[in-house]
């Protein structure tokens, strides 16, 4: 059974009459009566009582009916979502990121909401390190991470740098300090995320690399959560500086440079290769080219090849 049949059969119900249904579908009635035919062997029934004149729908006829006008009504719907689609009309968007690349996606995300409000978004929470995995499951289109996956398998934007911030309470005996040498950090409390990370690693050896001690006497779960101990005024972090941007405008921290640890974040988009993204993700790429050109640096979109 297929559609275009039952589109013939609706016709001749409608028209009661073959030459009509042949008038008005621009065929001949030899033809309607040939797809009539088939269309009653792939069901095993009689559809129109041959014997009446006004070409009436047989029982099996009558059932069949609804069933085509419940068929095609759902292939105009299906049409008509497939437009919406691609005008963006409707759509989901799934994006990975993890609790530090999030706050990225954010203005972002709200410049995105701003010109496509009918589509949905989920921004589905993952270690960095899993990401490239889940992408290439066809968990989700996209994922924000701070390094290069492998290049073969997977395509990067570069969409914002990031520094990182040594941060203390305004409290902090340092707080005053426009600057300070690593070397002055020695006797610090440190408050540390918990999760390795090259990023931990590069400060690690930057201490070692001066003959600095690195006390992390404190390791929590989460950068909010070392944000807030610390404007408690408890030791003092190293974070990435978009981590804390509201704090430092607010005056709840207070940031310092340290020349030795002027470590830059690259954050990256990235996709599956030789993929067609969908509307909603393409939409969402315009997007952020859009947020770089108007919001400038740190925001940036850099193809990476």
């Amino acid at each position: 059974m297929e559609l275009h049949q039952l589109e013939t059969f609706l016709a001749v119900a409608e028209e009661r009459s073959f030459s009509r249904a042949a008038t008005r579908l621009h065929r001949t009635q030899p033809a309607i009566s040939q797809v009539i035919r088939k269309l009653e062997e792939s069901v095993g029934e009689i559809l129109f009582d041959r014997g009446a004149r006004d070409g009436s729908l047989t029982a099996s006829g009558e059932l069949l009916r609804e069933y085509a006008l419940r068929l095609l009504a759902l292939r105009r719907e299906a049409s008509s979502a497939m437009e919406e689609l691609k005008s963006l009309e409707r759509g989901r968007l799934h994006l990975a990121a993890n609790e530090y690349t999030c706050l990225y996606l954010l203005p972002v995300l709200d410049a995105f909401r701003r010109r496509f409000p009918r589509i949905d978004v989920t921004v589905h929470r993952s270690l960095a390190s899993r990401i490239p995995e889940e992408l290439n499951l066809r968990i989700f289109e996209l994922g924000v991470l701070s390094f290069r996956p492998d290049a073969e398998l997977y395509r990067c934007i570069a969409v914002y740098t990031d520094t990182l911030a040594f941060v203390v309470s305004p409290a902090h005996a340092l707080a005053r300090n426009k600057s300070v040498s690593i070397t002055a950090l020695g006797e610090e409390t440190f408050v540390a995320h918990n999760v390795p990370s090259p990023l931990r690693k590069k400060v690690i050896e930057a201490f070692e690399r001066h003959r600095t001690p690195l006390h992390m006497r404190i390791e929590l779960p989460s950068i909010e959560a070392i944000k807030l101990f610390v404007a408690m005024g408890n030791g003092v972090a190293l974070v990435p500086k978009l981590t804390v941007a509201r704090e430092l405008q607010t005056g709840e921290l207070v940031a310092i440079t340290v020349d030795e640890l002027e470590f830059r974040r690259l954050l990256r988009l990235v996709y599956r290769r030789n993929v067609k993204l969908s509307y909603a993700a393409t939409a969402f790429l315009q997007t952020v080219r859009s947020v770089a050109t108007e919001a400038g640096p740190p925001f940036h979109y850099q193809v990476e090849r």
